[in-house]
């Protein structure tokens, strides 16, 4: 897989400052992985339902041709960082800052 440049300035055009995009970035990145995992876990726990009780908890027993199907189905999806790339530069995103509240200051334990 290549890797594909990208300009400084797209970031820029679509964030305060690079630093800010690199956050939003990361952060998207973080919730499509999650969301991939949850995905994941989903198929594979139907999969475990399916299958008869084993009387050796402690064995794994080796993967099904369905999970390996699964596994490989994974493997094809897009990287989260490159989808939060993709969504971030084709304004898929959208991101707010957190307003604080600075008229009431904080204490230090």
């Amino acid at each position: 897989m290549a890797i594909i440049p990208i300009e400084i300035s797209e970031l820029e055009k679509r964030a305060t400052n690079v630093y800010e995009a690199i956050v939003v970035l990361s952060k998207r990145a973080r919730q499509i992985n999650e969301e991939q995992k949850i995905e994941f876990n989903q198929r594979l726990e139907v999969l475990h339902s399916k299958l008869p009780e084993e009387d050796s908890e402690d064995l794994e027993p080796p993967p099904s041709p369905d999970q390996i199907k699964i596994g490989k189905e994974f493997e094809k999806y897009q990287k989260p960082t490159e989808r939060a790339i993709d969504d971030f530069l084709n304004d898929v995103l959208e991101h707010d800052y957190k307003v604080v509240d600075t008229a009431t200051p904080t204490q230090l334990i």
